[in-house]
């Protein structure tokens, strides 16, 4: 049974294109349904999260992190009463927009197009799911709700000015309230997200042997979660004691997170999402205690793993392909694909191609990024990444 400040796909904004709803999926499961056939969506698999694509098979991409993010986010919907479908279609397409190499692709996009109104993920994610998505023949894009594109939007909170491009933008043509909080499940989204990423940078470290499971009992939670299955289960195998020590870290924040919203939603009592959103603040968040634990452990990953020296050497070889790239195709847009020719016909100036240059690069996989790198730059796959094939 949903709560009353749930969202309710019968009583929706609607779709920016009038469409008849279908006779057996509610609005926002259609909408998750939609994200998941996307080719956005497919290309995930062959996207950073930490560890480039390539790297090892056992280490989270974009698509394996997404669906953690979507598995937590239900959960959580679940618990609280939510909508699970919204919930999920949030989580699922949160990092749609990700171009290839993860936060160094973003960081490379963002500084090339500093002159022409920036890069933003989140921003581009929505470009995606309103424009980029080009398979129907009504409308371009998916034509999501206005709850799924809002989630997506801000899901991290409100977007203040000056507002990226590719929001600003659609902003113009669709009001999707960006100075305010999201509703409840584009939050559960949120800190799904949080959960996801700080439990399996922790997995993805250790199998890549930045550091060990004693640098973790050093640490807050995660300690004591070691001390727990040492307690338990005397001499475990290294696998299991360091799967069933994640698995506490990884319980511990879901059950903190529950707790604190189920205290805040009995103190606020609101009566439906749009009351959740004129809080003022977050509803769906960690207890104190324990943002200031995940601000330890993030500080360590930051040094061990983030900015480890194997790591920023590989930052630093993808950074020159992405820059380059960019360059190839901005004094020679001809390069890009013939069915993006018309919109190359169609850019006015310079920063409408540098527009059109950032949406092909960022939709592009590492994989095909290298590939791509290689074969217009004639030079052989960037350094460190010569063993990287189709």
């Amino acid at each position: 049974m949903q709560a009353p400040y749930a969202s309710d796909p019968a009583h929706s904004r609607g779709r920016l294109f009038p469409e008849a709803e279908s006779a057996w999926r509610p609005a926002f499961q259609r909408d998750r349904d939609r994200i998941i056939h996307s080719s956005a969506f497919r290309r995930l698999k062959h996207k950073t999260q930490v560890f480039v694509e390539h790297e090892g098979d056992y280490y989270r991409t974009r698509l394996t992190h997404s669906i953690e993010v979507a598995q937590v986010a239900r959960t959580l919907a679940k618990v609280l009463g939510l909508d699970v479908d919204l919930a999920e279609a949030v989580a699922l397409a949160h990092d749609l927009g990700h171009p290839p190499f993860g936060h160094t692709g973003e960081d490379a996009l963002g500084q090339l197009m500093a002159p022409h109104g920036g890069f933003d993920h989140n921003a581009q994610a929505l470009r995606i799911v309103t424009r980029l998505e080009r398979h129907y023949a009504d409308f371009d894009g998916l034509n999501l709700t206005w709850e799924t594109l809002e989630g997506i939007a801000k899901h991290n909170g409100p977007v203040a000015p000056p507002l990226p491009w590719a929001l600003a933008e659609y902003a113009l043509g669709h009001d999707l309230e960006l100075a305010s909080h999201a509703g409840p499940e584009a939050q559960v989204a949120a800190i799904a997200d949080d959960v996801a990423y700080n439990h399996h940078d922790l997995h993805d470290g250790l199998r890549s042997g930045l550091f060990t499971e004693s640098d973790l009992a050093e640490l807050p939670v995660t300690g004591p979660a070691f001390a727990a299955v040492d307690a338990r289960w005397p001499g475990l195998a290294p696998m299991r004691r360091r799967h069933e020590a994640l698995r506490r870290v990884f319980g511990a924040m879901v059950e903190d997170v529950i707790a604190v919203a189920r205290a805040r939603l009995a103190e606020a009592r609101p009566d439906s999402a749009a009351a959740v959103r004129a809080l003022g603040h977050p509803i769906i968040r960690f207890s104190e205690p324990m943002f200031a634990d995940l601000k330890v452990i993030r500080a360590f990953l930051f040094h061990r793993l983030y900015r480890a020296p194997s790591v920023m050497a590989m930052r630093a070889e993808v950074t020159v392909a992405v820059k380059e790239l960019f360059a190839l195709f901005m004094a020679e847009p001809r390069h890009l694909p013939a069915e993006w020719q018309a919109d190359v016909a169609a850019a006015e100036d310079s920063t409408a191609l540098a527009r059109l240059v950032s949406d092909y690069v960022a939709g592009m996989t590492d994989r095909f990024a290298l590939q791509e790198h290689a074969r217009l730059t004639g030079r052989p796959p960037v350094a460190g990444l010569s063993g990287f094939g189709p």
